[in-house]
């Protein structure tokens, strides 16, 4: 019996493994798939085993009986349903214990942008019948990487966000509740809305850029028309600003607002907040 982590050479599911192996898993009970298992070398010469895993293509003897299975969701927005099922069907043929699904926040009744993908995973999951534990990530702090970028540039960020705010987490810790939840008992059949304990607004974002930096930083709200406008401007294609516009819009509109306690439950810790978060970047 193991514990297999799909996408291991993402950084959430590298978080994982690593979060797995200091919380004192035995590298050999850990098996790190990727499309690429060049990029897990160096978790290989740790001693953890590794397997070649493409969504598309699911190898009939990947999962073991008994093993727990943390499915990543793909990044291929649009095609995660059928890939996901490929995932759960195979870990339903070779008998797995439980499968810990990774999904968005209030998936099941969120207006989000990429929550109907998540939401569909989430019942064939329950349709399967087999053991899970969902886990509903927030929006990772380190999305903002780039504004912070942007901010030591030009003492400014924009968004059309208004005063929308987020309760963003850190991804590592997601990444450690995930272990949390891959190593312990008692997580069948539950579902964790992993977000922060704060919420923020992007002029508070700025605000605390401002203090990191030690210079002004300014928040300019844009509308989702201009926001558009800026963002091809600066080379991104249609596909991505039409996607990160709207998620501006769903932020507007509070959808990623909504905070909540389980992932303090499951570190055994409060989060860290962007206030504590933001300043490892510099």
């Amino acid at each position: 019996m193991a514990i297999v982590v799909t996408a291991a050479s993402g950084q959430l599911g590298r978080g994982v493994v690593e979060a797995l192996l200091a919380r004192g898993t035995a590298a050999g009970d850990i098996v790190a798939t990727s499309r690429d298992t060049d990029k897990l070398k160096d978790l290989a010469e740790a001693g953890v085993r590794t397997a070649t895993l493409d969504y598309t293509d699911v190898p009939a003897d990947l999962f073991g009986a008994g093993d727990t299975v943390l499915l990543v969701s793909s990044d291929a927005v649009g095609q995660r349903v059928p890939q996901h099922t490929a995932v759960i069907e195979a870990a339903k043929a070779a008998g797995v214990a439980r499968v810990v699904y990774t999904s968005a926040p209030r998936a099941d009744v969120s207006p989000l942008i990429l929550a109907p993908e998540h939401k569909a995973t989430e019942e064939v999951l329950r349709a399967s019948g087999l053991p899970f534990t969902i886990l509903r990530n927030g929006w990772y702090t380190e999305n903002y990487l780039a504004a912070f970028g942007q901010a030591q540039q030009t003492g400014a960020i924009a968004s059309a966000t208004g005063d929308g705010k987020v309760a963003s987490a850190e991804r590592a810790e997601l990444a450690e509740a995930a272990a949390v939840v891959l190593a312990g008992e008692g997580h069948e059949g539950q579902v964790y809305e992993l977000v922060g304990q704060e919420a923020w607004t992007h002029a508070e974002l700025a605000a605390v850029f401002a203090e990191v930096l030690g210079k002004p930083v300014t928040f300019q709200p844009l509308s989702g028309e201009d926001y558009h406008a800026a963002l091809l401007g600066a080379g991104l294609d249609e596909s991505t600003a039409g996607f990160l516009v709207a998620a501006d819009g769903n932020i507007a509109d509070g959808v990623l607002a909504p905070t909540s306690d389980d992932l303090a439950t499951l570190l055994g810790r409060a989060p860290r907040t962007i206030r504590e978060t933001v300043p490892t970047w510099v």
